[in-house]
């Protein structure tokens, strides 16, 4: 058992200031140290947590000035949260890092971790723990990208304290994130991509993506696949961003279309073996036509029909944003071929 509590306590000193951000929300930041008034969150300054080791101390280590006591974080969170026993409070450090619950052996008794470095796995977790969109920062973020938010949003869901971890930083922060299921051709869960999202509202500069460096990321196995809204069959769109292929099902709402997430992966996107028409999505930038025309030589040389859909502005989400749903509609209707925009527009070709 203090072999468990050693490893947990290790594992919450990685990220000691999301832990204190998280239980010790009444504190803050000042240089190396986190300062609260008590190991209960008051407010003040008395209780100070290391958030890296130096040569006076390992990272989580805390100490109360005022009282004297001191512990490390997983006290922190036995006592924030009023739990009792060793197992609630490895139960809850746990549900804060994300790790799989405990596993009991039956041969020995002991009580252990599984843990899992498998990327697909932890794409699929983070998945699951994820909420439907409906109702929440995720759809409204789409929303005010002028995209109509999926009534069954099977491939989107909601995270509202999605781990971040900036660049060559050692603590992780937490953020609202938009989190969509990346998936192969049989509808298997292969990655995710997340989207942190800015709970304080949106703005013109960012529209609503969170003051991070990289508010978008996606981990997992993603060559090859896609995030994907509607069931492809003979006629699919496929193109980079999330954002600009939902666009397009802003439009088009009965269109099949897949996400590749980057130039890079668009490339190498893979198409059922039904597929006998394919729309490119073509983000006017050098990295994006250059991925679109290595998408349709591969098509052509299956043997499928390629056929680029190119936006007015840099993309189908600034096309949206600037001309609305109705004229975007109009627009794509003119680089359809005939029996498609009567198939996905309900309307007859002239």
């Amino acid at each position: 058992m203090a072999e468990d509590a050693s490893e947990l306590a290790r594992r919450l000193a990685r990220e000691a200031e999301a832990v204190c951000r998280h239980y010790l929300s009444n504190g803050r930041r000042e240089g190396r140290y986190w300062l609260v008034g008590d190991v209960n969150n008051t407010p003040g300054r008395s209780l100070f947590v290391r958030l890296h080791a130096s040569s006076k101390g390992p990272a989580g280590k805390w100490t109360d000035a005022a009282t004297g006591e001191h512990g490390d974080l997983l006290d922190v969170i036995g006592t924030t949260c009023a739990l009792r026993s060793f197992r609630e409070i490895a139960e809850e450090a746990r549900r804060f890092l994300r790790l799989p619950r405990w596993q009991r052996d039956p041969a020995t008794k002991i009580t252990a971790p599984r843990l899992s470095r498998d990327p697909i796995k932890a794409a699929r977790r983070l998945f699951a723990m994820s909420q439907p969109l409906t109702g929440t920062l995720g759809e409204a973020y789409l929303v005010n990208r002028g995209i109509d938010p999926p009534t069954n949003a099977v491939a989107l869901r909601f995270h509202p304290q999605c781990f971040y971890r900036p660049e060559d930083a050692t603590t992780v922060e937490t953020w609202p994130a938009l989190v969509a299921a990346v998936t192969d051709l049989d509808g298997r869960i292969t990655g995710v991509h997340r989207t942190w999202l800015d709970p304080d509202g949106f703005d013109d500069r960012r529209l609503g993506k969170a003051p991070i460096d990289t508010p978008r990321r996606a981990m997992g196995d993603l060559l090859g696949h896609a995030v994907r809204f509607g069931i492809a069959d003979d006629v699919i769109a496929a193109g980079e961003g999330i954002e600009t292929m939902m666009s397009l099902r802003t439009a088009l709402p009965s269109l099949p279309v897949a996400a590749a997430l980057s130039a890079n992966h668009l490339a190498t996107l893979l198409w059922p073996a039904t597929l006998r028409r394919l729309y490119v999505a073509v983000d006017a930038d050098a990295a994006g036509i250059t991925a679109a025309q290595a998408l349709t030589v591969r098509a052509l040389d299956a043997g499928i029909e390629a056929i680029a859909l190119c936006p007015r502005l840099g993309d189908f989400n600034e096309d949206l944003r600037a001309f609305a749903k109705a004229q975007l509609r109009d627009m794509l209707r003119h680089q359809l071929l005939p029996e498609d925009a009567a198939r996905f527009m309900d309307v007859i070709s002239a």
